[in-house]
């Protein structure tokens, strides 16, 4: 992500906003266009998963910290989007 922003001249938080505000652009898209399915949905909660890394990485400020905070933050978000998403494909059954 750093090369990234150095190569379009702007912070790498800035890219960051932006990469969230299109991920949630993405995931009310999906929802307004009406698509539906296990595969979708799994989708949308794959995309919120990314979103919570981001803010966690950059505004959260655990992108540079090692050890146990960053892993918290992973681990909170991992164990409930796996719950999830089975929850969700357990209901599609």
């Amino acid at each position: 992500m750093k090369q990234l922003s150095e190569t379009l001249g702007i912070r790498p938080c800035t890219l960051v906003y932006l990469v969230l505000i299109a991920l949630s652009l993405t995931a009310f898209l999906v929802g307004r266009l009406g698509f539906s399915g296990l595969g979708v949905s799994l989708l949308v909660l794959f995309l919120a998963l990314i979103k919570g890394q981001l803010v966690g990485s950059y505004f959260m400020g655990l992108g540079s910290v090692r050890g146990l905070w960053r892993w918290l933050v992973f681990i909170w978000l991992f164990i409930p989007g796996i719950l999830i998403g089975m929850a969700f494909t357990l209901s599609y059954q």
